[in-house]
C-alpha cells in the first residue's frame, strides 16, 4: 500500500508540472537557465545564470536497485548547492532511506566542482572536474572524482559525467567508473522532456569476476520544469534498471552492490529552491 501511495503522489507531481507549464509562453526562457540541478543523476557545476545558493529536496522509491542508481525502498535527501567564486561550486547532501525489509540507513556526501573550459556564459559548452567524499547507505566510505560536461541553450540541455570512485572496503572494486548522460528538449514554455541514462560497473561486461556483481544500466525518461520568476524548479526521472551481467565473484552478504536476481526500477524527483 505504501508503494502504491508513493507512486500515485509522484504521478500527480508529474501531472502538476505539465499543467503549470502550459501557462508560460514558448518565448520565455529565463527560468530554464536559472535552476541548480536540471538532471537527477548527472551533476555539474552551476550554470553562470544560477550562481546563488539553493536548497534541494529529493526523494525516490526503488525495487531491486543499488547505490548510486537508487535505494531499495523509500529515500529522502536534502542537499545544499552554492557558488564559491572563481567558477567553484560546492554541494553537500545528507539523506535517509527506509528499506523494503524494514531497515533504516543514512547517507552523506560533500563535493566541490570547478569548470575549466567555458562556464562564463549562461549558454554554450562548459567542462570541469570535481572531488568529493561519500558515506553510502551501506556505511562504506567512498572517495570520488568526476569529469563533467554540459551544454545548454534556450531549447536544449545536455550533460554528461564520468565518475571515478574509490571505496575503502575490502569487498569492493579497486576503482569504479560510473557514467551518466542526460539530454532534454523544450516541450512547452519552461517544461523540458528527455532521457537520462546511467551505467555502473561496466567492467562487468568483460570481467566475469567483477567484484560488485556485474554491470548495471538505468535508462529512463526525465522531466524538468523551472518557471520564470519563481525560486522553485522541479525534476523527475523514472526507469528500469537492467542487470546486464552477473559476476561469478562471491560477495559479502551485506555488500550494497550485490547484484539482485531480477531487473529493478527506480523513481526519483527533486525540488530546488533558490536563495536569490
Amino acid at each position: 500500500m505504501a508503494r502504491k501511495t508513493y507512486l500515485i503522489l509522484l504521478l500527480l507531481f508529474m501531472a502538476n508540472i505539465i499543467v503549470k507549464a502550459q501557462t508560460y509562453s514558448e518565448g520565455s526562457a529565463g527560468g530554464s537557465l536559472t535552476q541548480p540541478q536540471p538532471f537527477l543523476y548527472t551533476i555539474n557545476a552551476l550554470n553562470p545564470a544560477a550562481r546563488y545558493w539553493s536548497l534541494n529536496y529529493s526523494g525516490g522509491y526503488g525495487q531491486y536497485t543499488v547505490t548510486p542508481l537508487g535505494f531499495d525502498g523509500v529515500s529522502q535527501n536534502v542537499a545544499v548547492k552554492g557558488y564559491l567564486g572563481d567558477q567553484f561550486t560546492i554541494m553537500a547532501a545528507m539523506g535517509v532511506g527506509f528499506g523494503s525489509s524494514g531497515n533504516t540507513a543514512t547517507y552523506q556526501q560533500a563535493e566541490v566542482f570547478r569548470d575549466f573550459i567555458g562556464g562564463k556564459n549562461s549558454t554554450g559548452f562548459r567542462f570541469g572536474t570535481s572531488l568529493g567524499i561519500i558515506r553510502e547507505f551501506s556505511n562504506d566510505v567512498v572517495a570520488l572524482s568526476r569529469f563533467n560536461a554540459a551544454y545548454e541553450t534556450f531549447s536544449w540541455k545536455a550533460a554528461a559525467n564520468a565518475r571515478i570512485e574509490k571505496a575503502f572496503a575490502t569487498d569492493r572494486d579497486s576503482f569504479d567508473l560510473i557514467t551518466s548522460l542526460g539530454v532534454s528538449r523544450r516541450i512547452s514554455g519552461q517544461l523540458f522532456g528527455g532521457v537520462e541514462a546511467v551505467g555502473q560497473d561496466l567492467e562487468g561486461l568483460w570481467e566475469t569476476d567483477e567484484a560488485e556483481g556485474g554491470a548495471k544500466v538505468l535508462v529512463g525518461p526525465s522531466l524538468n520544469f523551472a518557471p520564470v520568476g519563481s525560486r522553485l524548479s522541479f525534476s523527475l526521472c523514472a526507469g528500469p534498471i537492467f542487470y546486464v551481467t552477473h559476476s561469478t565473484a562471491i560477495l559479502n552478504d551485506s555488500a550494497v552492490r550485490e547484484l539482485p536476481l531480477n531487473n529493478g526500477f527506480t523513481v526519483k524527483f527533486n525540488v530546488g529552491f533558490n536563495f536569490l
